[in-house]
């Protein structure tokens, strides 16, 4: 079975497929900066499950619509594909129930994961700009609040950064350990299946 995914989650998925056993599941993965243009995604997904036709007898993808406007959901239909469920990332590293109480209590919230806490520089500020247009600041984060690490791994250092971070963007900070167990428990009746 092939899991194409975005890299943005590639520690998390190949450690749960490790700790589960699941050796009949290979990973693949496309680049998390397709995020900074989601309108590539769709056509990244498809040129890689093309990539891989014939290859395996099952494929999964581990995207969620990450702002493709459900143009994704449409290439997996075509295919037959299924995907893990969920507009984003966040919702399902941190489940459901998790992400929509944060999103509730201050919808003006950017969100880290492990992966941005590590690539924060390249992705967002290199990414968007603000490296080289710092009067970009505003007009990209003026309107959030708060930054909230979803945190897959207990890591100080990686606390330490983005705490930083959100002290950079002139934000207030909120940790939330989610660990694995959200997104494992997303996969597990697929990859079991």
């Amino acid at each position: 079975m092939l899991v194409l995914a975005c890299g943005a989650v590639a520690r998390e998925l190949v450690r749960i497929r490790d700790l589960n056993g699941w050796n009949h599941v290979r990973v693949r993965c496309l680049p998390a900066a397709l995020h900074n243009t989601p309108e590539a995604i769709p056509s990244a997904v498809a040129a890689g499950l093309d990539r891989a036709r014939g290859d395996f007898d099952r494929v999964f993808v581990a995207y969620g619509d990450c702002g493709t406007g459900g143009r994704l959901d449409r290439v997996l239909a075509e295919r037959g594909i299924e995907r893990l469920p969920g507009a984003h990332c966040y919702a399902f590293l941190a489940g459901d129930a998790v992400f929509d109480g944060l999103a509730r209590e201050e919808p003006g919230s950017f969100y880290l994961t492990d992966f941005l806490v590590r690539h924060f520089d390249r992705l967002v500020v290199q990414g968007l700009g603000l490296d080289r247009h710092p009067e970009l600041l505003e007009p990209y984060f003026g309107n959030y609040r708060r930054v909230v690490y979803l945190a897959q791994t207990d890591d100080a250092e990686l606390r330490r950064q983005a705490r930083a971070q959100a002290t950079r963007l002139g934000l207030d900070y909120r940790y939330r350990y989610c660990g694995d167990g959200p997104l494992e428990a997303a996969l597990r009746p697929v990859l079991e299946a």
